[in-house]
């Protein structure tokens, strides 16, 4: 390792430092101190722990929202990633392996999910026309019309390395195309695979605007919406905000330490091989 190469990793790690850890640690201080220190919003040293306290508090409040604010998420989450992976697997496989004028068009509509930004209100007309606003279920389609297009473009580029010639011998030991894609090329994708559940999983669960607009009621709450809980029109519990916060953090972060290796492999994977 040469000098300057050790003195990039040291300015990386540094970086890296100010960051991400900082503001972590910020939190978690200013999740630990009273409702007094902690409405001074400084980095200091909570001159009185209350972190357990605290948590409780937060676990408490609004009769155990959060409680019900996990289970939605989750729900929501592990559904529409589950949504997420099987069709942009199988779209991304006809659009690679089927060139044609209508997968044209079709990648064509992909690109312009990437494109286009989402309108709110008339999103919302299609899921009153539907009878979906304000559901679990139209929360689901949501995220999986968001996320499909990174999806597939995923997938698609990563399909591209896999051989025709294993298309074509399980079309001679006569396999049908459902066979073909989910004996055949499903099982091959799993570097991508995980890449995409860990990546979606993470943004669906930290959303918060979808939910404000399309998943509106007390019922139907998720975690990144109890942050509404400790914040009022003339003060601000920045104490139980903070640890609102760190509750909400922790779960993805973990997700993120486990699995950075693999979102890393799956996309650098699809990226040369497409």
């Amino acid at each position: 390792m040469t000098r300057r190469q050790l003195y990039s990793g040291m300015a990386a790690m540094l970086a890296c430092g100010v960051i991400f850890v900082l503001p972590f640690l910020f939190v978690f201080l200013t999740a630990a101190k009273t409702r007094q220190e902690a409405q001074a919003l400084t980095f200091t040293w909570p001159g009185e722990w209350q972190l357990w306290r605290n948590f409780m508090d937060v676990i408490e409040a609004r009769n155990y929202m959060l409680f019900l604010a996990y289970f939605n998420s989750t729900v929501i989450t592990v559904v529409a990633v589950t949504l997420l992976v099987l069709f942009g697997a199988m779209v991304g496989y006809v659009v690679q392996r089927r060139p044609s004028r209508w997968n044209t068009l079709i990648y064509a509509f992909v690109l312009a999910g990437l494109m286009i930004p989402p309108a709110v209100v008339p999103t919302i007309w299609v899921l009153q026309s539907l009878g979906l606003f304000k559901t679990i279920s139209g929360m689901i389609l949501i995220q999986v019309a968001y996320g499909l297009s990174f999806t597939v473009l995923l997938f698609r580029s990563f399909i591209a390395a896999i051989p025709r010639d294993l298309d074509e011998a399980a079309i001679v030991d006569g396999a049908r195309p459902l066979q073909i894609f989910f004996r055949v090329i499903l099982p091959l994708l799993k570097p991508v695979t995980v890449t995409v559940i860990v990546v979606q999983s993470i943004a669906i669960f930290n959303d918060f605007t979808n939910p404000l607009y399309y998943l509106p009621g007390r019922e139907n709450v998720t975690v990144q919406l109890t942050l509404y809980n400790f914040q009022g029109q003339f003060q601000t519990q920045f104490n139980l905000l903070f640890m609102n916060i760190l509750l909400v953090t922790i779960p993805p972060l973990i997700v993120f330490i486990f699995f950075n290796r693999q979102i890393v492999a799956g996309m650098t994977a699809g990226a040369v091989k497409g």
